[in-house]
Formats: structure tokens, sequence, C-alpha cells
């Protein structure tokens, strides 16, 4: 699953070196400048020695981060980065961790029940960026009862995480670049939490993986795509081969937990 634990970011780094040439989000394309308002959590993991590229986000305010609450096992302070590829000397910004009350971790870090998103918000306003939308209420809801959510509904995902896994000596090995990518997924079904997408690529369809939980996946490709977030990635199958997992951001619920960290639409 792609739900990070400290186990598998310390197992990503022991495959940089070796595959380093594979694209991050499976089937995906660098990122650049494309969405610069999508970051990644950055923390310090001792085994490891150096600090980690492990989770993804959004700015949706100058203050205000928005991912997952399984990622906020590193703790209330977090580092947040808006470089298109993490490095040592890339800046970041500090803020504190707040994940939505409702949400109940695993005794493992590896996700966890009930409502799986959370908020940085950050010491000081970053300037610069412009933050992401985030949907009116029931959005999806309405697409799929107007019929403009089906099959041919497309959504980009964007993260910082897992490249695809290949075949080689050993098994399946995937490589963890600590870059922003972005892929384009096709709409799979709906239900009152979460948004499943394709990423199945014998479809033409990409998605994401490992480190990419708590970005964005916004309404639209190409140029098509919004700046809504239409949920933000959450889990998947175990290869990172056939479904995209996402945390609805249209709900009342997760609607009534950020109205305590910004303005809704």
């Amino acid at each position: 699953m792609r739900k990070v634990s400290v186990v598998s970011v310390l197992a990503c780094i022991a495959i940089l070196v070796g595959n380093g040439t594979a694209g991050a989000i499976t089937y995906g394309t660098a990122d650049g400048v494309t969405h610069p308002e999508v970051g990644a959590l950055v923390g310090f993991f001792p085994p490891a020695g150096k600090s980690i590229a492990y989770c993804s986000g959004t700015l949706i305010s100058p203050t205000v981060f928005l991912t997952a609450a399984h990622c906020g096992f590193l703790g209330p302070t977090v580092g947040v980065t808006f470089d298109p590829t993490y490095t040592s000397s890339s800046i970041v910004y500090t803020g504190t961790f707040y994940a939505d009350p409702d949400f109940k971790p695993s005794g493992n870090t590896e996700g966890g029940t009930g409502e799986d998103i959370a908020v940085v918000v950050l010491d000081r306003p970053i300037s610069g960026l412009t933050p992401a939308a985030l949907p009116t209420a029931g959005l999806l809801d309405q697409m799929k009862a107007n019929g403009t959510l089906d099959q041919d509904t497309q959504f980009t995902a964007v993260g910082y995480g897992d490249s695809q896994f290949t075949n080689g000596p050993g098994g399946q090995t995937t490589a963890h670049l600590q870059a922003r990518y972005f892929a384009v997924g096709s709409y799979n079904s709906l239900d009152a939490s979460e948004l499943h997408l394709s990423q199945n690529p014998a479809t033409g369809n990409a998605g994401t993986c490992n480190g990419d939980s708590g970005g964005p996946n916004f309404l639209g490709a190409g140029s098509g795509e919004t700046a809504i977030i239409a949920g933000i990635t959450v889990t998947g199958d175990t290869y990172c081969k056939s479904t995209n997992v996402d945390f609805r951001v249209d709900t009342q619920s997760a609607r009534d937990f950020l109205a305590s960290y910004v303005t809704l639409p």
C-alpha cells in the first residue's frame, strides 16, 4: 500500500542509486513548475542519517498545506518544501501538523481508519505561489448525478512518490526520486468518502505510489485540468498498478474539518 512507513521510506532510499532513471509517480511526467503549489513533507530519519521527502500535499492558503492524516507519524512539527526535487539544499518551511480528530492511526504508522485528512499550518505565509482550490460541497456527487462524472472523466495526480515497479533481480523494485511528478488517471468509482481512479497502464492510465500520500488529484487533465482538488491520495493496490484511492474533500465531514483552517467555497 502507499501509506508511508519509516521502513518503506528507508527501503526506497536503498533503491535510489540503482534505479535512478525511472519516472516518479507511476508512468508519470516530471512536473517542473507545472504545479508549484504542490509540495512534500520532509523529515529527518535517523537510521538513514538524512532528511527525506516522505509524503505529498498542496498549499490551499498562504499558511495552510493540505495532506493526509496518516502522514503525521513524525510528530507535530514538520517541514514542507515546494522545490521540484528535494535535496539537502532545498528551502524547507516549518509548520504544525493537525490531523482530523476522527482519524484513528494504526499501530504500525501505515494508515488507519476514519477521516484520513490533515493540514500543516505553516509558521509564516508562503509568497509567490497561488494556492489550489477546494471543491464546493458535494461536487462529485453532483457530477455523478448529472452525468459529467463517468469513465471518460480524467484527473491529474501530483506527488513526490515512487516510480512504477519494475522486474529485476530479487523481484519487483521501485525508485523514490523525491521529485514532483504528475500523472493522469480516469474515473473508476465513487463512494461516501473516497474517489477511486484507474491507474492501469494497460488502459492508458497512470497514477500514484508510495510517498504520494496526501498529494492532490486535480479535476481534469491536460487543457481541461482545473485547480480544484477532487481528493487527496491515501492508498491503492500493493504494486501501484491498478487503483489510486483518494479521500474526497467535498464531503461534509472533510469540509467540517477544513473550515477551521481555511475559507471554503
